[in-house]
């Protein structure tokens, strides 16, 4: 893996894992839920447990997600889910946190370069996300799961974020935690950056051929110099 910090003129960050602290969150509700069971569960902690089965199902809920783009039915499902978050289902009181360093962050590179949201997360959650932080006008542009005729892994997003960023998209620098992202921004011609504060694992990120892989989506500070 390498990667040509010369080439990068504008960056596509993934959401959930990446700027978002979905996973450990995920993890600490599965983990009260388990916690009915902590007799049955060695040192009775869940939380070993509740890590494993959120980690062990990012490949499987990857492929499932896929299924909808594959026959053209994520924009009707997302429309739908949508729709369901309008009504306040399924909206949690206590918000999604971002990524410890995140924010500050980002107010820090948006002085450096056009920068985009690529996710395949519906737009009202993830307007919601962007809003309460008041992240948004970080980014020239937002790329969520209804933009494109196709969402991640399919290289559509990030080159409609390459294109509204007047930048070639190899030029662009696509920074997410899982395999999709990495796919996407490969696919799209972008040098790629995993990061290990979300769902992915290093091995398949370096599997998928990542161009550098950081612990934390903060260390990008320090990686761009």
């Amino acid at each position: 893996m390498s990667i040509n910090f010369d080439r990068i003129q504008a960056l596509c960050f993934d959401l959930d894992g990446t700027l978002r602290d979905t996973d450990d969150q995920f993890v600490q509700r599965l983990a009260r839920l388990l916690g009915l069971f902590k007799s049955f569960l060695p040192n009775r902690d869940s939380l070993p447990l509740a890590r494993k089965i959120v980690m062990a199902t990012e490949s499987p809920a990857n492929f499932l997600f896929r299924m909808p783009d594959h026959f053209g039915l994520d924009d009707e499902l997302s429309r739908l889910g949508d729709f369901i978050y309008s009504l306040g289902i399924g909206q949690n009181p206590d918000p999604f946190r971002p990524v410890e360093g995140v924010v500050e962050m980002l107010k820090h590179l948006q002085t450096r370069y056009p920068m985009a949201i690529v996710s395949a997360r519906g737009a009202r959650s993830t307007m919601a996300f962007l809003d309460y932080y008041n992240l948004t006008p970080c980014f020239t542009c937002i790329a969520t799961n209804q933009t494109c005729a196709h969402t991640k892994p399919y290289p559509d997003p990030v080159l409609w974020a390459a294109q509204r960023m007047e930048t070639p998209p190899q030029a662009c620098l696509m920074i997410g935690d899982t395999i999709v992202d990495i796919q996407a921004g490969k696919a799209a011609g972008a040098q790629t950056i995993g990061v290990l504060c979300g769902f992915g694992e290093r091995d398949e990120l370096q599997r998928q051929g990542a161009d550098l892989i950081l612990d934390s989506t903060p260390d990008m500070l320090e990686a761009l110099g």
